[in-house]
């Protein structure tokens, strides 16, 4: 029975505690309750007055804007979060709402949708590859699949997992990618694989990196082998190829490592079509995402391996040109060809990460390198503001959330600080186990996946026990009955 009712009064109690105001809720609000059967407390099918407990009104698995981490490095793929409240502090015992052992061995970050949390794994020696969903609220396993097994894999590098590439969700679906190996879409409910290819070949010769992004109805895959280079469009409905286009590099004798890459290409709206910037071995390359026309290129010899994703901030395209001697670039769009005589705005040689990727807050980018010196630049001039050495050694890419930055190290370490043209520590986490992934952040938590672990780091005062189900003890009086 469906009824319009008003909120008269009502004081809302999370986890025994109360809570002194709700956002979004006042004494004259009116919601609708097409599943609550009221008739059976009702004396009259009239006007009446009674209270009643409303729960899971104010969930947080009802996903709003910051309810959602899509894909690698967040909703704009650039490690921005607009939660607040997270946590400063943590450690094996304070601040853990739950972890979950995730097994095999697997670098994909969690990408959340709702109340899940997918990420891939597979065995150490690659010859089993699985996906992994976790509910978010309660940490407990929901999908533990089998996606691939019955081939021979390659030898991959040592700081690599067979199972690195993040995977990217939408409403319903989520799509796994293990390079050449093989990239299926999975029904989010069911995790029934709705299609899937496993003809897209490359030799990625120490394992796959790049990760999946959706762009509209097509996800785009990026193969960057020591045999073969290209991007290739698929229909995220079917599978099916929409567009492929090779890498133009001119490798001449080159072989081996100096013609891969891992790096996960960065989509923006940008005079009127969508621009995709693209890092490869030798060279990064814009692209019409749409098409796949290539539209110019920036050429960096040398560079290879590479694994930081482009930022783009007022203009700039911020690429890193990879293993070697990783540099920092800031290449000002537009232009047709080859635009490395014309358009580098600035390079950085020293102290760059060859595997996180910065993070850019009021223009400045900071970022840790892989030996664990921390430094801020200046996006618009390259220009070196502070360093320090934060000590460890660095795969994951940092945050911003919360009004902070995050670092994330193999020891298990995370060193928190305040932006700003001066260093200004304010926290350092040290968990049993390391970080290889890039974390997710949702509502109020950090999703942190450990080499061995999923785990959810929440303040106390916010989580509790976990439940974050909010209970309204409300008067209401009905003024309508169907």
């Amino acid at each position: 029975m469906g009824m319009a009712i008003r909120i008269v009064s009502f004081p809302a109690i999370r986890q025994g505690r109360a809570i002194r105001s709700v956002v979004g809720y006042n004494s004259t609000s009116s919601i609708d309750l097409p599943r609550v059967n009221l008739e059976p407390l009702m004396p009259s099918r009239l006007f009446c007055t009674f209270s009643i407990v409303l729960a899971a009104l104010l969930s947080p698995s009802i996903g709003g804007a910051d309810e959602q981490w899509p894909q690698f490095r967040g909703p704009t793929g650039d490690g921005q979060s607009s939660a607040t409240d997270l946590p400063i502090r943590w450690s094996e015992t304070e601040n853990i709402v739950w972890q979950t052992p995730i097994h095999g061995r697997g670098w994909s970050s969690p990408v959340v949708w709702d109340d899940q949390i997918w990420m891939t794994t597979a065995t150490e020696d690659g010859r089993r590859m699985a996906a992994v969903c976790v509910d978010r609220e309660s940490g407990k396993i929901v999908h533990d699949i089998l996606m691939l097994e019955g081939h021979e894999p390659e030898e991959i590098h040592t700081l690599n997992s067979y199972a690195s590439p993040t995977p990217v969700i939408e409403a319903g679906r989520v799509y796994v990618h293990f390079g050449s190996y093989g990239t299926k879409c999975l029904d989010t409910a069911t995790g029934r694989t709705v299609w899937e290819r496993c003809d897209l070949e490359c030799d990625h010769y120490r394992g796959p990196g790049s990760s999946p992004v959706l762009c509209g109805d097509r996800l785009i895959l990026h193969f960057d082998g020591i045999d073969v280079q290209y991007i290739v469009a698929l229909d995220k409905t079917t599978g099916k190829t929409v567009w492929k286009t090779d890498r133009s590099t001119d490798f001449g004798t080159l072989d081996g490592d100096l013609r891969k890459a891992y790096s996960t290409p960065t989509i923006v709206p940008l005079d009127g079509r969508l621009r995709m910037f693209s890092p490869g071995a030798q060279a990064a390359w814009a692209y019409d995402a749409e098409t796949g026309k290539e539209l110019w290129t920036v050429r960096y010899p040398g560079g290879y391996s590479n694994v930081s994703r482009p930022l783009f901030v007022d203009g700039l395209v911020l690429l890193n040109t990879g293993f070697g001697r990783p540099q920092l670039w800031a290449v000002r769009c537009g232009g047709h060809g080859d635009v490395t005589d014309t358009h580098v705005v600035w390079k950085v040689t020293k102290n760059i990460p060859a595997k996180p990727t910065p993070v850019i807050v009021d223009g400045l980018i900071y970022m840790a390198s892989d030996t664990g010196i921390a430094s801020c630049l200046d996006a618009a001039t390259g220009k070196t503001i502070w360093q320090q050495r934060i000590g460890g050694a660095y795969s994951a890419s940092p945050i911003h959330a919360a009004g902070r930055i995050y670092f994330f190290s193999h020891e298990g370490k995370t060193t928190v600080i305040e932006p700003g043209r001066e260093y200004k520590e304010l926290a350092v986490n040290q968990l049993d186990d390391g970080f290889m992934a890039s974390p997710a952040v949702v509502g109020k938590a950090i999703y942190l996946r450990t080499k061995t672990r999923l785990i959810r780091v929440e303040s106390e005062k916010v989580s509790g026990s976990g439940d974050q189900t909010t209970y309204l003890f409300a008067t209401v009086e009905v003024t309508s009955c169907q």
